[in-house]
């Protein structure tokens, strides 16, 4: 079944050679005594001597253990960012410290506590989900309120519709946001059209839909999109993503009492590497209206979920090294999205920077610099810049080169300043 033993012998040499790679070893072993074994058998390979068999065999395996040998356990690489919590809120009462994760399952739990035709679903949620965020929630309020479904996100969506139009509070989990495509037609043509096409009779409001998004430092092409420009193209639907526990689990809420159907996106980056202290009643934080994390009066920087914490430490360096005052704004909502908080400030500092992970063609970014274009044309001192992901599919080894840093950020103010 081989063309030509060299050319697998080169193939497994370029492919096997790095000490990361020990799981592979096995396999190299078992082709080397496949050749070896197969030399003196009838399992020879064909086009190759017996005498040359044996000896891809034992240069194969010769290679397997230099690489068993050389192996050594893989160093995670340094977050591109630094997460920085909130002050403790006051106004909402006591509070308790939680990571991203808890905060969503303490949104939750309030309201399966508050609201009796309040149902939970998804791929495993009945267990905990793969990233614990429903935890527990089962055993305190039954299989008929939290409870799993088939591997199938447009069944999923197309249920939470139908348990919304009944009146029922709906939230349907799709297990990574990567996974929410086959249920792109029931949110865009059903779900955001219900009150449309009814004449507002009957409505599907009541549906939120859940989803881990965003890098996550090694999910590669299917557990790390950023898919929030593809939704915002759609009237009827809203759109939102949290910077940490506090905002987590207040936009939430929100989103769960809000009369539309959302969408709502978790940063699954910041799950466990975001922890601060959590109101633990219910409270909520108003939709479409953006957060100034930080004012300033020379640049404006705009983000939203995990990308906010880049603009943070940017806005630090900046002012550190260039003297520069940065406006940090953390847009919240996506759709519909809060114009006039940007426009004011833009109008202000003349200057606009936009970060995300998605690529940059088609990127939300685009419709925020569209729009502050038009509104603050004779305010801008330099064109609007944009630092976000290249326009090639989310890559794995090379992560740390796709995503928009620090540094990347850091250039653009300096261009932006400079020009």
């Amino acid at each position: 079944f081989f063309t030509s033993a060299k050319e697998v012998i080169r193939s497994l040499r370029f492919l096997f050679s790095c000490p990361s790679c020990s799981a592979i070893t096995t396999v190299m072993a078992a082709v080397a005594r496949f050749l070896i074994r197969g030399a003196n058998s009838k399992l020879s390979v064909p086009g190759i001597g017996a005498g040359a068999q044996s000896s891809y065999g034992a240069t194969l395996l010769k290679l397997s253990a230099t690489c068993n040998a050389c192996t050594k356990p893989q160093r995670r690489h340094v977050a591109h960012f630094t997460f920085q919590p909130d002050p403790v809120p006051s106004q909402y009462g006591p509070t308790q410290k939680m990571n991203l994760f808890q905060s969503v399952t303490s949104a939750l739990d309030n309201t399966l506590a508050s609201d009796p035709t309040a149902v939970i679903f998804g791929e495993d949620v009945a267990f905990g989900g793969v990233f614990r965020c429903t935890v527990g929630l089962r055993d305190k309020y039954g299989k008929d309120r939290v409870f799993n479904t088939p591997l199938c996100e447009q069944g999923i969506v197309g249920f939470g519709i139908g348990v919304a139009v009944t009146g029922a509070t709906a939230i349907a989990e799709i297990q990574f946001a990567d996974y929410i495509f086959p249920a792109f037609d029931q949110i865009v043509n059903e779900a955001a059209k219900y009150r449309y096409r009814s004449g507002n009779l009957f409505d599907c409001g009541k549906l939120t839909i859940r989803a881990p998004w965003g890098c996550v430092g090694h999910g590669s092409l299917y557990h790390s999109q950023s898919p929030e420009a593809f939704f915002a193209h759609c009237p009827g639907i809203k759109v939102v993503i949290p910077r940490g526990p506090v905002q987590a689990k207040g936009l939430l809420l929100s989103c769960i009492a809000d009369m539309n159907p959302c969408i709502f996106f978790e940063p699954k980056i910041l799950y466990r590497a975001a922890v601060e202290q959590v109101p633990v009643e219910a409270y909520t934080i108003p939709l479409s209206q953006a957060d100034v994390l930080q004012e300033g009066s020379d640049v404006t920087l705009v983000a939203w979920g995990t990308q906010v914490h880049v603009m943070r430490e940017v806005a630090s360096m900046a002012q550190e090294k260039l003297g520069v005052s940065c406006e940090v704004i953390d847009l919240q909502t996506i759709l519909p999205w809060d114009i006039d908080t940007v426009c004011k400030s833009v109008a202000k500092t003349g200057r606009l920077l936009i970060s995300h992970e998605a690529p940059v063609t088609g990127g939300f970014a685009s419709e925020i610099s569209s729009t502050v274009q038009e509104e603050c044309f004779l305010n801008l001192e330099a064109p609007i810049r944009r630092v976000c992901g290249y326009d090639t599919p989310f890559p794995h080894i090379f992560e740390p080169f796709y995503i928009p840093d620090k540094w990347k950020c850091f250039e653009a103010i300096k261009r932006m300043i400079n020009y």
